[in-house]
């Protein structure tokens, strides 16, 4: 190898994380930012016979997540103060970032042009003359809006960065799932002398609530009880309604030989051979036999 190309050899340079602008030539800095390090020191000035590659200090944009993440850097990185920002040098800083990225990638360029015509429009409104308002109200800063954007931007940024510290399943930890067969007999409380009463007194109580009854059929035929009531109305011309149910009152056969009774004196009625009347509202129910002309 000759002194020649020896001299051409690349040297051992150290990026910054995201690194600046560099643009061909022989400028020694971007707004006292440096290029880079070299050895750990700061590199303001390129060595003139330091060979670089063609995509040695090649800008990945990539690194921000958008024009306010960029902005945020540049401002954060010189320690300016966000509440008064120096539109002129941050503007030619970003600018140079895009006039870099432009030559690789035009379309990642593509969306940082509008911040950067926006930080044109506010470098120039800051340097015409203040119109005076009517009222006493001082005039709106133009960097008001830009402030406010980066503000929430970097409030954002901090809560991400935060919750990204927060151990993930699958990231920071896995989780380890182990299967134990239990083959322990099943223990059943104890049971005292107490609960033993007591459940066999229940037992006794539902045993009294289940009675057996023996229900006897009698066949009753109403057109028997019919007869026996047009017999017993032929020799009375009146009777009152609860004097035909007495017989079978008396006679201690129930309940279903009155309900028979009681049908007969229904069927008789409709069969229009009886007469049920009653003087007035309230007054004593009588029947008697129908009226017949013949």
């Amino acid at each position: 190898m000759s002194a020649g190309d020896q001299d051409k050899l690349p040297l051992p340079v150290e990026l910054p994380a995201v690194a600046p602008a560099v643009a061909a030539g022989p400028a020694d800095m971007v707004d006292g930012m440096a290029f880079a390090r070299l050895y750990g020191e700061p590199l303001f000035k390129l060595p003139q016979d330091l060979y670089i590659p063609p995509d040695a200090l090649e800008i990945f944009l990539e690194a921000f997540e958008g024009p306010l993440d960029l902005l945020l850097y540049l401002i954060r990185k010189q320690n300016f103060n966000v509440l008064d920002i120096p539109m002129s040098q941050v503007t030619r800083q970003y600018l140079s970032y895009i006039e870099q990225i432009r030559k690789t990638n035009l379309e990642l360029a593509a969306e940082y042009l509008l911040m950067a015509a926006m930080l044109i429009e506010i470098k120039s409104r800051m340097l015409l003359p203040v119109k005076k308002a009517d009222s006493d109200d001082e005039a709106e800063d133009p960097r008001a809006e830009l402030v406010r954007r980066l503000l929430e931007y970097e409030q954002m940024k901090l809560a991400a960065q935060r919750l990204d510290t927060v151990p993930q399943l699958g990231r920071d930890f896995l989780r380890s799932q182990v299967y134990i067969e239990q083959s322990l007999a099943p223990r059943f409380p104890e049971v005292e002398t107490v609960d033993l009463q007591s459940a066999w007194a229940d037992v006794l109580k539902r045993a009294k609530l289940n009675q057996h009854h023996k229900i006897s059929r009698e066949e009753l035929s109403v057109r028997e009880h019919m007869s026996q009531i047009l017999r017993r109305l032929q020799h009375s011309r009146f009777m009152e309604f609860s004097e035909l149910f007495e017989d079978a009152v008396r006679s201690g056969k129930g309940v279903p030989v009155v309900v028979v009774n009681f049908i007969a004196m229904l069927e008789l009625s409709r069969e229009a051979l009886v007469e049920i009347t009653q003087a007035e509202p309230f007054a004593p129910i009588y029947v008697r036999l129908a009226y017949s002309p013949t």
